[in-house]
């Protein structure tokens, strides 16, 4: 017998908020986060925005030492760690350690630690390599760097899927709670990355949209998208066996009923024209719960704005749900904060509790005209308020990475 698994903590490290309540307000008010790149001199690069997170000084949410060990990615997932345990009132004094685990994905790591120290090893020769440069870099340290602040000696792992790692992290922490592995689990994504040599990266990829416009630059499923806007940040919930959130008399927020996990075998970084993979992810998410596609009310697409993929993702749509395709609203975060990689599926899950929480679907920002094969409800020009009972997450990962959540309203 699978067990049931409920939210009861969410954390959040946006663009426009760092913390969940400044996000959630930021995402009511249709806030968009995208500016010009501060952290870098981008007059030699063709690509000028960026989601930066605003503001975030590391030592205002942990231990400052511990903070000086850790690169940004690693910190990022601290602080909304230590958030959504706060918030689902977890005392891990009271708990058993090795039965509280961690899921915790970044789909890059620190970039930033590469490029500095690459730089050091040209100047001064190897012996002048910092000696934490592998620990700080490497993507399982924000699993790790979690682990320790929070105590939490459970099962312990990242997923590294790319723009779909947090989505996996929490279906994965979803599943290691079901068949018995862990009581609790924090899980997500976190990611750092707005750097020279990712922009540079991306932007040699034709990737990133070279608009300067921040109010025209993610504009997922518009007729004018031209690429995505790099974001940062972290997006952690806790997820919870019921029996056990019920016992210690926690808030449940939603209920994770489906998880969808599928690959393209296709392309590194297209999806597959037909959707099929991503259909699948969805089907499989939907049959799991035990629900058909006219009980799902909304949709948090992984919509990036580039032509590929809201091409193919309305076309898995389409495939997956059928008829009942033209009845659901469908939206895209990134519309706001950019593209989080390996953080988005993390975000945009606390999205869908949210969108749940609070009967409230937002509208895609910026895009005002959807391209003609695009004919899906994107829920342009306004919000809408309604009833969300079951809302989905679809995160798509360069490598042909496909991964669905499936979470509902808490009914007991």
């Amino acid at each position: 017998m699978k067990r049931r698994v409920v939210v009861t903590g969410l954390g959040a490290i946006t663009p426009i908020g760092n913390d969940v309540e400044s996000f959630w307000n930021g995402i009511k008010a249709g806030k968009v986060g995208i500016g010009e790149i501060t952290k870098f001199d981008t007059s030699e690069y063709k690509v000028k925005l960026a989601a930066e997170v605003k503001g975030f000084v590391a030592k205002e949410h942990m231990d400052f030492k511990s903070a000086k060990r850790m690169e940004l990615f690693s910190q990022y997932a601290v602080a909304a760690s230590l958030e959504a345990l706060k918030d689902a009132g977890i005392d891990m004094e009271k708990e058993d350690p090795f039965r509280v685990g961690v899921i915790v994905g970044s789909g890059i790591g620190s970039l930033q630690s590469m490029e500095r120290e690459e730089q050091r090893l040209l100047d001064k020769g190897p012996s002048r390599v910092d000696p934490l440069l592998v620990p700080k870099m490497i993507t399982n340290m924000a699993a790790g760097n979690v682990s320790i602040a929070t105590g939490a000696r459970g099962k312990c792992t990242n997923v590294v899927t790319a723009c779909a790692s947090g989505t996996h992290c929490i279906g994965d922490a979803y599943r290691a709670i079901q068949y018995g592995d862990a009581e609790v689990m924090i899980a997500g994504g976190t990611e750092g990355s707005v750097c020279p040599i990712g922009v540079a990266g991306f932007t040699s990829l034709t990737a990133l949209t070279a608009s300067e416009d921040p109010m025209r630059a993610s504009i997922p499923f518009d007729k004018e998208r031209s690429g995505f806007v790099m974001g940062e940040g972290a997006g952690i919930v806790i997820l919870e066996e019921l029996e056990h959130a019920k016992a210690r008399g926690a808030r449940i927020l939603a209920e994770v009923v489906g998880y969808g996990a599928t690959a393209d075998a296709y392309h590194i970084t297209s999806p597959i024209e037909d959707g099929s993979g991503a259909a699948r992810a969805m089907e499989d998410a939907m049959k799991e719960a035990g629900v058909s596609p006219g009980d799902v009310d909304y949709i948090n697409a992984h919509g990036t704005s580039t032509h590929y993929n809201d091409l193919f993702e309305t076309r898995a749509i389409k495939a997956a749900f059928g008829e009942a395709a033209k009845k659901v609203k469908i939206n895209s975060t990134k519309s706001m904060i950019g593209h989080l990689l390996g953080a988005a599926g993390g975000v945009e899950f606390v999205v869908c509790v949210k969108s749940i929480q609070d009967g409230f679907i937002h509208q895609t920002v910026g895009t005002t005209k959807a391209d003609e094969e695009l004919d899906l409800d994107y829920v342009i020009g306004a919000p809408v308020c309604q009833e969300v009972h079951y809302a989905m997450s679809n995160s798509l990962g360069f490598g042909g990475h496909n991964a669905t959540l499936l979470v509902k309203k808490y009914e007991g």
